[in-house]
C-alpha cells in the first residue's frame, strides 16, 4: 500500500496524570483505591469469595528458580508455591530460557499452556478481565515467563561461572510491572536465597486483585510499589514519581515497553511494520541479545493498539522451543506469528520467512538514512548482517513507498534536541493509535449499522440478530466514510482493508464486538421486558404458562448476572420484584418450588 504525505504534528504532548495526586499518606499497604467512578466489584464480597492462596494465582501461576550445572545441565530447581503445578512440556519451556549475556539480563518468553487448568478464580477473573483493555487480558491459553538471569564470574564452579535465573510464571501481560518486580525480587533472592521467595509468595498473597479501576499499592519485600490498573477507556495515564513516607516506586505503566528505543534501528519502516502487525504476517525478529528481541516483539504488537493482536507472537523464541519443528518447517506457508530471536542458526532457517526484521545497536540520527531501503533476503547471511527490514514478497503495493520525512525528522531531531523518552514515546504511540483508529473507524461504522432498529424489539419475542458481515457492502461504504476522512494518508486503502478482512486480527476484533453488540441486544430486551406490566399479562395465562413465564425470567436474570448484561441502573432488581410478585399469585405448593435456587 502507498501511503504518502505529510501530517501535521505538534509537539505538544499530553500532560501525564499524577497518581501522587491521591493523598499517599493515606494509603495503607496492600490497600486498593476505586477510581471514581470507576469498574470493579464489592470489595466485601470479594473478600468472601477468595481462598488461600487465590490473591497470588490472580497475580501470578508460580515463581521457578533455573540453574545451570555444567554436569547436569539445565532444570527448575524449584517451584514457589510448593503446591503448583508446571507439565513436563512448561517446564522444559523454562528451562532454556538463559542467555550467554554477562551481569544481569531481564527479558520475557511466552509459551503455549499444556493443559487447561481449572481456577477457583475462573468466573472471578472473567468479571474483571472483561473491564480490562485488549491489550491486558489475561492470556488463555498461554503464560508469559519474566526472567531474570544473572551470570557472573565464579572460580570455585567447575564451568567458571554462576548461571542463575529467576522466572516468574503468569497469564498477565503486565510486562513493566513484572520486570520491575524481579528488580526487586531477584537480587534478594540471589543474596538470601528460597526463605526470601517464601516472604515474597505471601506478600504477593496479600495483595488485591488487579482489577481494572483501581489504584494499588503492593508490598514486596519491604518495598511499596504503587500502579495503576487500567480500564477500556483509560489506557495510557502516566504518572509523576514522587518520594512520599510509604510509597517506593510509582509505575508509570503496567505493560508499555519503550516503543522508541525498539523502533529507532528500523524506524523509516514503522508505517510498513505497522501494516505487517495489523495483516497478521509472518514476520522474525533477529536481535543481539534476548532483552532487545523481547521487547521489540512486544513493541510491535502493541503498535496496532486499541487493536488485541490475535495471532501467535514469542517474544524470545529458541530452537528448544517446543514449537521450534511447527514454525521452522519448509513444507508450508510460515504460519501467522511474529519470533524474536537471537541463535544464528535462524538466520538460515527461516529464511524462506517473507520478512524479516534485523535489529542491532543503536545508531547515530545522521546515519539513519541506510534504513530507508527494503533489502531482498537473499542478503541475510547471518546475525551480523546489517540492521534493517529485510523481505522476499513485494511490499510496493500495501506498503508506504514514499516516507512521512515531516514526521521522522519531527522525531529525529528529538533525538538531537535529547527530548525525554517519556515524550518520544508519546508521540510515536499517537502516530500509531492515530493510525489504527483511522483505518477502524470505517469498520466499526459499519458494523454498527448491522444492530437490528430498537423499535424492532418485542418483549415477547426473542431478541432480533444481527444482519450478517458482508465484505462488498462494507467495501462500498469505503469511499464517502473510508479512512480518508480521519487521515491524510492516500494510498491502496481498499488493498489494505481487502488483506485485512482475511487475517486472524478481523476474526479476533469482529468475534469480539459481535459478542458485546448481541449482549446489548440482549439487555435492550431485558429492559423492554422489565417495562411490561406482568400481573396483567399472567391474568391471561393458564397455571402451567405462569410457571413457563417464571422459569424464563430466571434464566434471564441468570444470564444478565452472568454475563454483566449492559442493562440500565435497576433493571435487575425491577426484574427480581417482576419474578417474586408472579410467583405470589401461584398456588403455595409451586411457591415453594419456584423459590428454590436453579442448579446450575
Amino acid at each position: 500500500m502507498a501511503l504518502q504525505g505529510p501530517e501535521e504534528l505538534g509537539e505538544q504532548v499530553e500532560e501525564p496524570e499524577d497518581l501522587d495526586d491521591q493523598d499517599a499518606s493515606s494509603i495503607s499497604p496492600a490497600e486498593e483505591i476505586t477510581l471514581p467512578p470507576g469498574p470493579g466489584g464489592d470489595e466485601e464480597t470479594e473478600e468472601a469469595v477468595l481462598l488461600p492462596w487465590d490473591r497470588f494465582s490472580a497475580w501470578l501461576h508460580c515463581i521457578c528458580v533455573v540453574g545451570f550445572d555444567l554436569e547436569l545441565g539445565q532444570a527448575v530447581e524449584v517451584i514457589y508455591p510448593h503446591h503448583s503445578k508446571l507439565s513436563e512440556k512448561e517446564v522444559s519451556q523454562s528451562i532454556w530460557m538463559g542467555c550467554g549475556c554477562l551481569g544481569d539480563t531481564q527479558f520475557c518468553f511466552r509459551f503455549r499452556q499444556g493443559s487447561n487448568k481449572k481456577s477457583s478464580l475462573g468466573s472471578f477473573l472473567e468479571t474483571s478481565d472483561r473491564d480490562a483493555p485488549p491489550c491486558l487480558k489475561r492470556e488463555q491459553g498461554h503464560y508469559y515467563g519474566y526472567v531474570y538471569f544473572r551470570q557472573v564470574r565464579d572460580k570455585t564452579l567447575k564451568r567458571g561461572y554462576f548461571q542463575k535465573s529467576l522466572v516468574l510464571i503468569s497469564k498477565l501481560p503486565y510486562v513493566t510491572f513484572f520486570h520491575s518486580l524481579l528488580k526487586i525480587m531477584a537480587p534478594e533472592y540471589f543474596e538470601k536465597q528460597e526463605p526470601c521467595l517464601e516472604a515474597a509468595c505471601n506478600d504477593i498473597d496479600r495483595w488485591p486483585t488487579p482489577h481494572p479501576g483501581r489504584i494499588l499499592t503492593l508490598p514486596i519485600m519491604g518495598v511499596v510499589i504503587k500502579v495503576r490498573m487500567h480500564t477500556r477507556t483509560h489506557t495510557h495515564a502516566h504518572t509523576h514519581t514522587r518520594t512520599d513516607s510509604l510509597v517506593s516506586i510509582v509505575l508509570p505503566t503496567i505493560h508499555e515497553v519503550d516503543l522508541f528505543r525498539c523502533f529507532y534501528p528500523v524506524f523509516f519502516h514503522i508505517q510498513m511494520l505497522w501494516e505487517l502487525v495489523l495483516l497478521g504476517e509472518a514476520l522474525v525478529v533477529m536481535a543481539p541479545s534476548p532483552a532487545e528481541s523481547s521487547d521489540t516483539v512486544l513493541a510491535l504488537v502493541s503498535c496496532i493498539s486499541p487493536l488485541r493482536y490475535c495471532s501467535d507472537f514469542r517474544p524470545y523464541f529458541t530452537i528448544h522451543d517446543s514449537e521450534f519443528k511447527e514454525y521452522t518447517t519448509r513444507t508450508q506457508a510460515p504460519p501467522s506469528v511474529i519470533l524474536g530471536v537471537t541463535n544464528p542458526f535462524f538466520a538460515k532457517t527461516l529464511q524462506h520467512w517473507p520478512h524479516i526484521i534485523r535489529i542491532g545497536d543503536m545508531k547515530q540520527a545522521g546515519e539513519m538514512a541506510k534504513q530507508m531501503k527494503v533489502k531482498k533476503l537473499k542478503n541475510l547471511k547471518t546475525l551480523d548482517s546489517k540492521p534493517g527490514k529485510y523481505s522476499t514478497v513485494k511490499v510496493a503495493s500495501l506498503h508506504v513507498t514514499s516516507l512521512r520525512f515531516f514526521f521522522f525528522l519531527f522525531v529525529l531531531q528529538g533525538v538531537q534536541q535529547k527530548r525525554p523518552s517519556a515524550a518520544q514515546n508519546a508521540i510515536l504511540r499517537r502516530y500509531f493509535l492515530e493510525l489504527t483508529q483511522s483505518f477502524i473507524i470505517p469498520l466499526e461504522r459499519y458494523v454498527a449499522s448491522l444492530m437490528p432498529l430498537q423499535k424492532s424489539i418485542s418483549p415477547w419475542k426473542s431478541p432480533p440478530q444481527l444482519r450478517p458481515f458482508i465484505q462488498q457492502d462494507f467495501m462500498k461504504t469505503l469511499e464517502k466514510a473510508g479512512p480518508q476522512l480521519t487521515s491524510r494518508l492516500k494510498g491502496d486503502w481498499i488493498g489494505l482493508y481487502r488483506h485485512f478482512l482475511k487475517s486472524p486480527n478481523f476474526d479476533g476484533w469482529f468475534r469480539n464486538r459481535r459478542r458485546e453488540m448481541t449482549q446489548k441486544l440482549e439487555a435492550l430486551h431485558l429492559e423492554a421486558l422489565c417495562e411490561e406490566d406482568l400481573q396483567q399479562r399472567i391474568q391471561r395465562h393458564t397455571e402451567v404458562e405462569t410457571v413457563d413465564l417464571v422459569l424464563k425470567l430466571k434464566d434471564k436474570l441468570s444470564q444478565a448476572e452472568r454475563e454483566q448484561l449492559p442493562v440500565r441502573p435497576g433493571t435487575l432488581p425491577k426484574l427480581r420484584a417482576h419474578i417474586q410478585s408472579i410467583i405470589q399469585t401461584l398456588p403455595e405448593d409451586l411457591q415453594g418450588i419456584l423459590h428454590k435456587p436453579s442448579t446450575p
